[in-house]
């Protein structure tokens, strides 16, 4: 998942603050990129992608307009799995976040899987949903 941050700085610590790693970082002014990172996602290969608000990327659909609601497209939203979905939607909302669905538990598929999430907005717009499966 690859974010433009209307803050560069404070989209990276919010993510390092939820526990992603920093991996590296660059410059590429061909693509008018003047801050990119990445950061990694604790027991995975996975990475986030952060970039400056004025970088030229690839994106779905059209960017935003200052102060527009995000606009939505085929990604849905960003899943983190954690040990405690509470204390990560508690932990994220100090962070800047508001909520988008609180914490709650759910009965998925058959046969049933049995999950507690809970979903927040990030800095740039972006959802976030933390997951835990329930034994």
């Amino acid at each position: 998942m690859a974010i433009q941050a209307n803050d560069f700085f404070a989209t990276c610590r919010f993510y390092e603050e939820l526990g992603l790693t920093p991996f590296h970082s660059w410059t590429l002014p061909a693509f008018n990129i003047t801050h990119a990172a990445l950061l990694q996602i604790p027991g995975t290969g996975s990475f986030i992608e952060v970039f400056d608000k004025d970088a030229h990327i690839a994106t779905q659909g059209r960017l935003r307009a200052p102060g527009e609601d995000v606009v939505a497209g085929a990604l849905l939203h960003l899943a983190l799995t954690v040990d405690d979905v509470d204390a990560a939607y508690a932990h994220a909302i100090s962070l800047g976040a508001t909520s988008c669905v609180e914490p709650g538990e759910l009965s998925l598929g058959q046969p049933p899987l049995k999950v507690r999430n809970a979903l927040v907005y990030g800095l740039d717009g972006e959802v976030i949903e933390f997951i835990a499966v329930i034994a």
